[in-house]
Order: structure tokens, then sequence, then C-alpha cells
């Protein structure tokens, strides 16, 4: 099969991009992969790709509508001015498509329009609002939503639903996603349930774990890390030689800082960047924590999992109670109750035994979303689509 992703940006370090990276992975083995980016952010991605999948990039821009080529803060594209203005079009709900770039429109479209045959599967709400609305009908083409319908605000869900019958299926992360997106499109598209799977581990060397809380994620809203970080003032009060490692980045690193700073907790919360080994890093950690106020299916919190490392996480929509069994396999706590995200952590740091048992059955969830068991649903499913 020739399968063709289509990422927002697929230099770039968040949870999607990490999923689509692993299924292209795992599929291109025994398929035709190529995964095309609307933008470019950095030299080189984030989120390795095997050699045997191509990367295209379909603009040579930046998310600011800049070349690659400009200096940083510089936008040399007459182009620019337009995107002054709102973006008309239905895919103009999706916050990253909210203002007029018509050359970055034509570039996906055409790219669209380039393929004969095979699945097209587009990986946020604008660029599937394009696909239903632009992609050839002779196409295969699937939606991948990676975050819970609710979360949508009401025009672009509104536009969402009026588009997504005119695709081939859209697929979701959650039961409980399944359940909200069929009881909104009805029978008029097909929606299945793929979970995000993990690629198979290296076996890891056995290390003594330090006391280090983990949590890893965009430095944005969502992720909640500003609620995280007022959590652990508690945590570090009652126990001050654990420590915070947060790794990640985003538009948020500055105001995150300065509620450090403010918090007087500089001597162990720490902003570390992106990493290209947060396997190695949750290794070593004892702890790892969920502060998201909304999710699909976190695919760092499957990660933490697998590397044995119970978990403390908000019960927020959706994806962790889909995971966390609360004292089996970690903690489910409130959501947004920095209190209670304080009293899981010293819990686990408490309850040596605990974390340690929480761990093990961490591991043997994680087990049940594989890749190679991931990649099959996913190969089940195209060959359905192809075949209807």
């Amino acid at each position: 099969m020739r399968i063709r992703y289509v990422l927002h940006n697929a230099y770039g370090a968040g949870g999607t991009v990490r999923t689509v990276v692993n299924q292209a992975n795992a599929l291109c083995g025994a398929h035709d992969v190529e995964v095309a980016s609307v933008y470019r952010s950095r030299e080189r991605p984030v989120f390795p790709l095997d050699p045997r999948v191509r990367l295209v990039t379909l603009t040579g821009l930046r998310e600011d509508g800049a070349r690659w080529t400009d200096p940083k803060g510089e936008n040399s594209r007459l182009m620019r001015k337009t995107r002054w203005f709102r973006n008309r079009l239905p895919h103009g709900h999706d916050f990253r498509y909210k203002r007029w770039d018509p050359a970055v429109d034509a570039a996906v479209i055409r790219y669209f329009r380039a393929q004969h045959r095979g699945i097209l599967v587009t990986t946020r709400p604008g660029l599937n609002l394009l696909s239903a609305y632009f992609a050839p009908r002779r196409l295969v083409r699937v939606a991948q939503e990676h975050m819970n319908l609710g979360a949508y605000k009401p025009g672009l869900r509104a536009a969402m639903l009026r588009a997504y019958p005119r695709l081939s299926a859209v697929c979701v992360l959650t039961r409980a996603d399944l359940a909200a997106y069929r009881e909104a499109l009805g029978t008029r598209v097909r929606v299945e349930r793929i979970p995000n799977g993990i690629p198979p581990r290296a076996p890891a060397p056995d290390r003594a774990r330090t006391r280090t809380v983990l949590a890893a994620g965009r430095l944005g809203p969502q992720k909640g890390f500003d609620l995280l970080i007022d959590a652990f003032r508690t945590v570090h009060e009652r126990h001050p030689g654990w420590q915070l490692a947060i790794f990640g980045d985003g538009r948020l690193r500055a105001r995150l800082t300065e509620q450090i700073e403010d918090r007087g907790l500089t001597c162990c919360v720490h902003l570390r960047g992106l990493t290209r080994h947060l396997d190695r890093e949750l290794g070593a950690a004892s702890i790892f924590a969920l502060s998201s106020r909304y999710e699909g299916l976190p695919m760092v919190l499957l990660e933490a999992m697998a590397a044995a490392v119970p978990v403390v996480a908000f019960d927020c929509p959706t994806g962790p109670a889909e995971i966390v069994v609360d004292g089996r396999n970690g903690l489910l706590v409130t959501a947004e109750d920095t209190a209670a995200l304080a009293e899981g952590i010293c819990r686990l740091i408490e309850d040596g035994g605990a974390r340690e048992a929480m761990g093990r059955a961490a591991r043997d969830t994680s087990e049940r979303y594989a890749m190679p068991a991931v990649a099959r649903q996913w190969e089940q499913l195209f060959a359905d689509l192809a075949c209807a």
C-alpha cells in the first residue's frame, strides 16, 4: 500500500508527531510510506524516521510564514501580509490555520491532488477539513483525531461535523472519544478507535532510580505545568530532596521560569528543554506526573509506563482514566486539583514498595499498546477501506 501521512510540522516535538513517526516507522517495512510536513521548524526532525520513510516539506516555511532560509525573526515574503487577515475557509477554525496564507493552502491541496492512489492520512482538524473538501475521492482519506471532541471550540467542532462525513474514516484514540464521535456523526462516516502505539524498546540496563519526578510535553496551557509547579511546592516542603524535571519547549517557557522563581523552587524544579533521549530520562526517574487540562491519549504517559515508571495523573478528558487503574499501575487524582496532585506524588515518594509495584503493573499495562499490535490494526483498517 501507498500511505501518505500529512503533519502540520513533522520537525516538532509534540505527541502527535511522535505518534505518526512511530506509525510510519512500523509500517514502512511492508508499505510505501511518506510523511509530508506543511511547515518546518528546524534542520532535522526531533524524532528519528526510519530511512525507508520519505520526508517531504510542502512549503519550506516556518510556522510564522517566513521562509526557512530567512534569519530568525525576519520575514522576506510579500505573501506574509495575507496573514494579517483571518482565514475564512472552514479549516481556519483550527487555531494553527486561523491566519490566511493562500500559498500554504495551495501547496497542501496540490500535494493531495498529486496522489493518484493509496491512503491519505491527515492528522489535525485543519488538515482533515482540507482533505474532506479538496483531496481526490480516488484516495482513501483517513482523518486522525489526536484530541478529544469536547476540547475543540464550537466553531471548529461544527466545521468538523459538517465535513467529516465526506471522508473514508475518522480514527480516534479512546473509547470515550469513539462514543462521542459516533454520537455526533452517526452512521454518516466510519469511526474507529486505534490507540497510540509504543515502539519496541531495547532492553534497558538496570539503573538505580533517582529521586526525580518527571513530566514532559509542550510548554503550553494544555499540559498544565503551571499547576504541576504549584503542586510541587507542597512536595518540596515535605520532601526537599526530590526534584521535578520538565522536558519540552514552547511559548510559556518564560512564564513558567518566572513562576518557578516566584515560588522559590529554582533549587528543585528544572525546565530541561527538548531531549532526543526521553527513554533514558524515564529509565532514571521514579515518578511520572501528568498535569494536563485535557488530552487525547497521551503518548508520553504510555512511554512512562513502558519504562516501569508509576504515574500520578489528573483525571482529565480524555485518556488517563483509560490507561491508569487508580492504585494499581498509578494514581488518578481530580483534574486541576493541585493539592490532590501534590498528595498523590507525596504518597508515592513515601511508599517505595507501592511505587515499585505500580511501576511493574504499569509496564504490564503498556504491553497492550505495543506498536506491532497497533500497526496490525492500522493495516487491517487500511485494507478494509481500500476494498470498500
